[in-house]
């Protein structure tokens, strides 16, 4: 069974989406100003909340998730992207290596947001991106399933 994405959080996926684009394209932006712009689009406490731990942890990995996601993209420097893809990138990159959503919704949604967003060619470039992210991620977990397992029984 599928899981569907719901349409309350896609709201909050495209505030979020809009702060992170602030930021990347205005890196002096007052980040108090992104948290009053969720309280004020998103109303519900819940929302809020999932819209403010997905821009912060975006805010506060974003070197890491940058270094992945130029891993993974192939042919293609992060700061020559375009700026929407870029931040899709980052905040699929995020929900799909710190949160517990469905990796099928985040790539749904990710590619959603760049069709909205950006180009005519936006939602296949990040669906392909996310989507070698996410099989690189598995295979590393699988890889070192093993050794993981080892390291946390000796700690």
């Amino acid at each position: 069974m599928k899981t569907r994405p719901s349409p309350d959080r896609r709201q909050a996926r495209v505030v979020v989406l809009q702060l992170l684009f602030q930021d990347d394209l205005n890196p002096r932006n007052n980040p108090a100003k992104g948290e009053e712009m969720i309280r004020n689009s998103l109303r519900q406490p819940d929302l809020v909340r999932f819209a403010e731990d997905l821009l912060a942890g975006v805010r506060r990995n974003r070197r890491e998730l940058d270094e992945r996601l130029q891993t993974v993209a192939e042919n293609w420097a992060l700061d020559r992207m375009a700026a929407v893809d870029r931040n899709v990138l980052r905040l699929g990159a995020y929900e799909l290596l710190h949160t517990d959503t469905p990796p099928s919704v985040v790539i749904d949604e990710a590619v959603e947001l760049a069709k909205s967003f950006g180009t005519e060619n936006s939602g296949a470039f990040v669906n392909g991106i996310l989507d070698c992210l996410l099989r690189r991620e598995k295979a590393a977990s699988t890889g070192s399933a093993g050794h993981r397992g080892e390291r946390d029984a000796s700690s």
